[in-house]
């Protein structure tokens, strides 16, 4: 199914920096071999789109860059995943130690 924008939806834009061929050739193989890509967030400026569209957004500072439409309304979808036993007393402890550093002094 097709993603369609409307002029000013907050959108997801992506460029092309380097092709492989402009890419260095000291670069290990695998990356060599595929596109450098750059994801710009910003409001669209054409009164519609659909993904995979050539469109101008115009960043929060005011920037009017060009590339091709990714999405609509994109999420981040990252996380920083399961909880480290190693970290979860580490702040607590911390300050217990800079606790007992200030009573040392």
């Amino acid at each position: 199914m097709k993603q369609t924008a409307k002029k000013n939806d907050w959108v997801r834009i992506m460029q092309i920096i380097l092709t492989p061929d402009e890419r260095l050739d000291s670069l290990p193989e695998s990356t060599k071999k595929v596109p450098l890509k750059c994801w710009i967030n910003g409001f669209l400026l054409d009164d519609t789109a659909e993904a995979g569209d050539n469109v101008t957004i115009e960043t929060l500072i005011g920037r009017q860059v060009s590339g091709t439409l990714y999405e609509a309304w994109p999420q981040y979808e990252h996380g920083f995943g399961r909880q480290q036993p190693a970290l979860i007393h580490a702040g607590n402890e911390v300050r217990r130690l800079m606790k007992e550093a200030d009573k040392n002094e």
